[in-house]
């Protein structure tokens, strides 16, 4: 398994593996896979990960990204992850892999938290979150409504250990 930088042209394989974790009604309270123009929009331009397959032909087997949490100046150290995991890779360690190089990738680019809001029913990902180094912060309750539901949702966030430890000084 390789992990590349995600391009325009991974995109019909992530949207499928996006679709994928949207049917399973425990990823997002999105319903419907977004154009690329529309996703590329809201994340960030960089940390955007794939994981392919090293057999031929490369088959994508997940993907990960980054969202800012606020326009505000003050949280430019802080991103949302969205992390998703084609349903024929589940539990092979590429979600851990994933995870793994978004975090450094997203210290490379000097962001200090990351952040990820996860249905609690979707325990393997909370695992996944936490075993990154991740921990729940907070539960929030009846936060949105998913086809008709209120559904909670387990906040969790990383605070990098390398950027964003120092005090600022004027």
């Amino acid at each position: 398994m390789s992990i590349l930088p995600m391009t325009a042209a991974h995109w019909p394989a992530v949207c499928a593996i996006y679709a994928e974790g949207l049917a399973t009604g425990n990823a997002t309270f999105t319903t419907e896979p977004p154009a690329w123009n529309a996703w590329d929009a809201s994340h960030l331009a960089t940390c955007r990960l794939v994981a392919a397959a090293d057999a031929a032909p490369a088959q994508l087997l997940g993907w990960a990204a980054l969202s800012p949490v606020s326009s505000r100046c003050v949280y430019g150290g802080v991103a949302e992850v969205s992390i998703y995991i084609a349903a024929a890779a589940r539990g092979q360690g590429v979600g851990r892999a994933l995870l793994a190089a978004l975090v450094a990738e997203s210290e490379k680019q000097g962001l200090w938290t990351l952040q990820a809001g996860i249905f609690p029913e979707n325990e393997a990902s909370v695992r996944l979150h936490e075993a990154a180094g991740f921990r729940v912060v907070g539960r929030r309750e009846r936060i949105g409504q998913l086809h008709g539901q209120w559904r909670d949702t387990l906040l969790l966030e990383r605070r990098s250990t390398r950027v964003g430890t120092s005090p600022i000084t004027a």
